[in-house]
């Protein structure tokens, strides 16, 4: 028997013992898996966005398995799925507030002051490179390019006049869209608070009312005019505690730059 063939035959005789070994790990490793545990994996939607804060759908049920993550974690399912997983694991269902994505800008292309004309890559992350972090006079301002639209796998995001609008219907609070915007003016917030802030500036008062017709300038009227104390002004910037807002509108009628709108 020449060496080629003694070769073959011994490649050949590990490749099956190999085979083999593998066949048995995997027959075992499938026969020590809980029932339970496939079962949450077969439940969960398989879309792998990292809403939960994991790397994707296998991991959450490994967390929720082992006690280590709430029932209610997956913003892609929703109550239904919450409970469901529940009944898996034969436990009470943990209750959260329902959130959707906030992008903190009402600047549109007509209340906008441009630097310059953009033409080249319709993506926020590439225009944001440009001098003075892309087109428009407000460094803070949504761009429109759509990043945060590339991202969302559940098309809950639109371009109107030139800025981002998130759809709450649609919007699962994955989170990914936070992420995805270069200019961080994504926010998750609570689904049933209507009353928003949609300035996200922070530059001086005579500098945001040459860039933005509807730019927020901390005169705090609106934080005067709220019998609730939901708004505050920190800095520049007015903001909402929305555990308190009501959704009276108040400060809607009271805003003379008309940023803080109503969603309804």
């Amino acid at each position: 028997m020449n060496a080629v063939v003694q070769v073959m035959l011994v490649l050949g005789g590990l490749g099956l013992f190999f085979g083999v070994l593998l066949s048995f790990a995997g027959m075992k490793l499938k026969t020590n898996t809980d029932p339970k545990l496939e079962s949450l994996k077969d439940i969960l939607p398989g879309v792998n966005c990292g809403g939960c804060g994991l790397a994707g759908c296998s991991a959450f049920a490994e967390e929720v398995f082992h006690g280590k993550a709430e029932t209610d974690g997956c913003p892609v399912g929703g109550a239904e799925l919450n409970y469901k997983i529940a009944d898996i694991m034969g436990i009470h269902a943990s209750v959260s507030t329902r959130k959707t994505a906030y992008i903190k800008c009402v600047g549109s292309d007509k209340e906008s002051l441009f630097l310059f004309k953009y033409h080249g890559v319709e993506d926020c992350r590439a225009a944001v490179r440009l001098v003075g972090g892309g087109s428009k006079g407000c460094a803070y301002g949504c761009l429109g390019g759509g990043s945060c639209i590339k991202v969302c796998m559940f098309d809950a995001i639109s371009v109107v006049d030139g800025i981002a609008v998130v759809d709450n219907e649609k919007c699962t609070a994955c989170t990914v869209c936070v992420k995805a915007c270069p200019k961080n003016l994504i926010e998750m917030v609570p689904y049933d608070k209507k009353i928003r802030i949609g300035c996200n500036a922070r530059d001086g008062a005579k500098s945001i009312r040459a860039n933005c017709k509807v730019g927020c300038i901390g005169c705090k009227l609106c934080e005067k005019s709220c019998e609730y104390g939901v708004i505050q002004t920190e800095g520049q910037l007015a903001r909402i505690f929305y555990e308190k807002c009501n959704g009276c509108g108040v400060c809607v009628e009271k805003c003379p730059r008309k940023c803080i709108v109503s969603v309804l």
